[in-house]
């Protein structure tokens, strides 16, 4: 009887073991499955999603996924328990109350694995709506995908920032559109940290003093930067400015910029440098009275062996075009000296510029001009063929790439109007590059007007300035 009795028990603990065993296989076997799905290998082929919408869609896997990890190990540390605990239990232990046990704990696994049965229909629909999706506009996606972009951040107000909008009436306004899409540069996303600083703010408060940091982020890709709800900081004492006919050719107060950022703490410390290296590129822009004041006007910079000069004059150029040149843009780095000539010359020019390690644009508002605060990682917000002029010097030198060269040029193609006059000034590079270059410029087909190669003296002879004046043609059957 008592063999017996010791085979039964044998016999249930088998039945218990082998139950663990198919259980714990089964729950190994859907924790291999539902991996697969989340990491499949068609996952290692999409580096560039980075860019897209796909980066927040990943991140919502990744938390469902680790949802069900989470459960599959629950359910792997339940059985190594119940086995180790049945390991060194007696064998004449197994009483109906550790059968019962078992039979609980068999439940309690049971429930576990269907739980994660139950999740994967509804990770593999997500996922085939997605694909679904990928073309369609981001206010016909479902709701859980419309805040995709949001996710990916913290602070709060970048997550209300980046959400779609959707009109109140639930119509569409006036420009076609049933909502509003609020957008920040690619380059954000590399740049949390940074982006989460600049908008950890109070809202309806004075903002940080951080244009510096904004200013970082534009010049490193983060652009547009998102508009935020905090009063930008000002002045302590802002003085009101100087009459229109005394601020074009006078330091302005120096109470009416912050100098918290800059070497320099006004504007006669700026006005009275002369180093060309250093804290900013235009170290003389702010020397109005002998440095700006003949540019364009007189002819200086002759070569003293050439005698020749990279400098053109304002009124050699609109002779060319008489009564046609009227708006423009000048891209460079300066004081709005360009836009100051122009405008006694009856033509509005904005000047485009940031501060490098100056207050530029502070300056050139100032001195009752308008500046342009614009990286050249933008596009220029102007329409096609509006502008009569573009001009820019000391901004496209021979540090910048061809391939974004290229991408500029097309850019200010688009906005010149046909017929309009690019004019590009003291251009310089090394010898070495200057065909490369040459032949940029050439690629747009246009009308030279002006065109001439200066050797630039003050380095080692290894250097040139190259200064052209280009008409758009009006290309009528492209």
């Amino acid at each position: 009887m008592r063999k017996a009795n010791v085979l039964m028990k044998l016999g249930a603990n088998r039945v218990v073991r082998r139950s663990i065993f198919i259980l714990g296989t089964f729950a190994i076997l859907i924790s291999i499955a539902t991996l697969s799905k989340f990491y499949s290998i068609r996952s290692l082929f999409v580096a560039d999603a980075f860019c897209s919408n796909n980066i927040n869609q990943g991140i919502q896997n990744g938390l469902g996924s680790e949802a069900i990890r989470t459960t599959i190990e629950i359910v792997v540390e339940k059985i190594r328990k119940e086995m180790s605990d049945l390991r060194d239990s007696p064998t004449d232990s197994l009483s109906p109350a550790h059968l019962l046990r078992h039979s609980a704990f068999l439940a309690d696994i049971l429930g576990l694995v269907e739980s994660v049965q139950e999740a994967l229909p509804l990770s593999e629909g997500i996922h085939q709506n997605n694909s679904e999706i990928k073309a369609v506009h981001p206010l016909l996606k479902p709701k859980q995908q419309s805040d995709e972009p949001a996710e990916f951040f913290l602070i709060e107000e970048i997550r209300k920032y980046v959400k779609i909008k959707a009109n109140r009436l639930g119509k569409q306004n006036f420009m076609g559109a049933n909502g509003t899409f609020t957008s920040i540069g690619h380059a954000c996303f590399a740049m949390k940290k940074e982006l989460e600083e600049y908008m950890d703010y109070d809202v309806g408060e004075i903002c940080n003093d951080d244009w510096k940091l904004a200013q970082k982020l534009m010049v490193h890709g983060c652009d547009p930067l998102p508009r935020r709800r905090c009063f930008a900081r000002a002045p302590q004492l802002y003085m009101q400015p100087f009459p229109i006919n005394e601020s074009m050719w006078k330091l302005p107060d120096n109470r009416n910029v912050r100098w918290s950022q800059y070497r320099c703490k006004n504007f006669t410390c700026l006005a009275s440098n002369t180093t060309r290296k250093g804290f900013f590129k235009c170290a003389d822009c702010f020397n109005l009275s002998h440095h700006e004041m003949p540019r364009w006007i007189e002819q200086i910079n002759l070569d003293p062996i050439t005698n020749l000069t990279a400098d053109f004059l304002i009124s050699e150029v609109l002779s060319i075009k008489p009564g046609e040149i009227r708006i423009g843009l000048d891209f460079s780095v300066g004081t709005g000296t360009f836009a100051a000539r122009m405008r006694e010359f009856n033509v509005t020019v904005v000047s485009a510029t940031i501060n490098f390690g100056a207050p530029f644009s502070e300056m050139i508002a100032l001195r009752g001009l308008v500046p342009l605060y614009l990286t050249i990682n933008q596009r220029l917000p102007f329409f096609d063929n509006s502008l009569d002029l573009i001009h820019t010097t000391r901004f496209l030198d021979g540090w910048i790439d061809l391939v974004l060269l290229d991408f500029i040029l097309y850019d200010w193609d688009r906005v010149l109007r046909p017929g309009g006059l690019l004019w590009i000034d003291s251009f310089f590079c090394s010898k070495e590059d200057l065909n490369d270059y040459l032949e940029a410029f050439k690629m747009l087909r246009y009308k030279k007007h002006k065109w001439v190669v200066v050797p630039k003296r003050d380095k080692d002879d290894g250097e040139v300035f190259f200064s052209t004046l280009l008409e758009k043609p009006p290309r009528p059957f492209r």
